[in-house]
């Protein structure tokens, strides 16, 4: 839903929460939920989709028709694509992602070639004067990487720019790809994000597209800053211990664009026998959930997942906090060990990334499949919506007011 015109400014969910893989399935699901989503936040109004297409899905909608019969399933319900989940590529749900969800990474052409169909679909349902956006995997796993591989992946990585850059030259579609950092990937922070684009985007991604398609380096390196951004995903900063408000300051000073925000959440709590206890019911076998451990002399100690052996070695430790990259729902309002980094998401926020150049804001828990018992209470649509409210509430008190 566009909740003012200037600057624009969307909000939408992530339909990464709905299983499904296939075409039909993802349709069925925005039929089903995103609609009664939509009746229930903003009934009547346009509503803009926060598309999940895996591979499979995408390579179905590359058919013309299906596309076709979408767009006219668009305007009959009064609904708007404007952004794409493009991290996980294959399936997503009801068993065991773990790190498995960033494969295929960047340094394959599997990964380009799939990124383009996104672009290619993205492109011909973006509404008329709406920029799109594309959020994609920060590269790759850190722990699978070798020397030269960022360079490999930073090659890829502009070959998807020259082809986002056709797109607006063809169809005036607007569509940035949003690399994702994450805890435990090759970016993870807000500074080696920032290295990358400048040490590798800047040299190895300037010089390909010279050689491949003779654009010259000025040329190169504004196609990229254009066309490659960030996705700022609240969660993933937040469990690095990072402040969201400085993190938004150093891409404006680096001239990052913000291709999307994503709003999502993540759990704090302490080394204490029932703060550990509380977190480790949020355990579970389908997604990843690396924890931060933040110590008194505010160093940051990693754990790959948030499981029994991660559970041992925390406890009876002496820290400051422990963050769990788990996304809880936006309204969660903790316990009295077990918190949310919700807190961190305030009016000011949402208008430091508003000054930032965002314009499309998509809330996204897309584990609401495992989570415990008391937050799985409501309804999907129901939560979402009430997700969706929390968020609205946030952003019309700074930067406007629904229409």
């Amino acid at each position: 839903m566009k909740l003012q015109d200037q600057p624009p400014v969307h909000l939408s969910y992530c339909l990464n929460i709905h299983p499904g893989e296939t075409w039909a399935e993802n349709l069925a699901a925005i039929r089903e939920h995103a609609l009664a989503v939509r009746e229930a936040v903003a009934p009547g109004a346009a509503f803009g989709l926060g598309m999940r297409l895996g591979n499979t899905a995408a390579l179905e909608l590359v058919d013309t028709a299906t596309r076709d019969e979408f767009r006219a399933f668009l305007a009959t319900n009064n609904l708007y694509a404007f952004t794409i989940n493009g991290f996980p590529y294959g399936r997503f749900h009801e068993e065991p992602v773990k790190e498995n969800v960033y494969k295929p990474d960047w340094r394959q052409v599997e990964r380009l070639d799939y990124t383009v169909r996104l672009g290619e679909i993205l492109a011909d349902l973006l509404p008329e004067g709406v920029p799109g956006s594309i959020s994609t995997v920060p590269c790759s796993y850190k722990e699978w990487l070798a020397e030269g591989d960022l360079s490999e992946a930073a090659v890829n990585l502009a070959d998807c720019a020259h082809h986002l850059e056709r797109l607006h030259a063809e169809k005036g579609a607007d569509i940035c790809l949003g690399l994702e950092p994450e805890p435990d990937c090759a970016m993870e922070t807000t500074g080696e994000t920032i290295a990358f684009i400048e040490e590798y985007m800047f040299d190895d991604g300037v010089k390909h597209l010279n050689t491949e398609y003779g654009h010259n380096p000025d040329e190169a390196r504004k196609m990229m800053q254009r066309r490659i951004g960030v996705c700022f995903d609240t969660c993933h900063v937040a469990v690095q211990f990072e402040d969201v408000c400085d993190s938004l300051a150093q891409y404006r000073k680096h001239d990052v664009r913000i291709a999307k925000v994503q709003i999502s959440a993540a759990l704090e709590t302490d080394t204490s026998e029932e703060g550990l206890r509380q977190l480790g019911r949020f355990h579970d076998e389908v997604y990843l959930h690396q924890v931060k451990v933040q110590s008194v002399a505010n160093e940051v100690v990693s754990y790959p997942d948030l499981n029994d052996e991660t559970l041992r070695n925390l406890s009876g430790g002496v820290t400051r906090a422990v963050r769990a990259h788990f996304h809880v729902p936006l309204y969660y309002e903790g316990t009295d060990v077990l918190n949310s980094t919700a807190i961190d998401l305030t009016p000011d926020f949402f208008t430091a990334a508003v000054e930032a150049g965002a314009t499309q804001f998509e809330v996204e828990t897309y584990t609401f499949d495992v989570l415990p018992d008391e937050l799985h209470a409501l309804p999907v649509t129901e939560s979402i919506a009430k997700e969706l409210q929390w968020a609205r509430e946030r952003i019309a008190g700074e930067v406007g007011s629904y229409q």
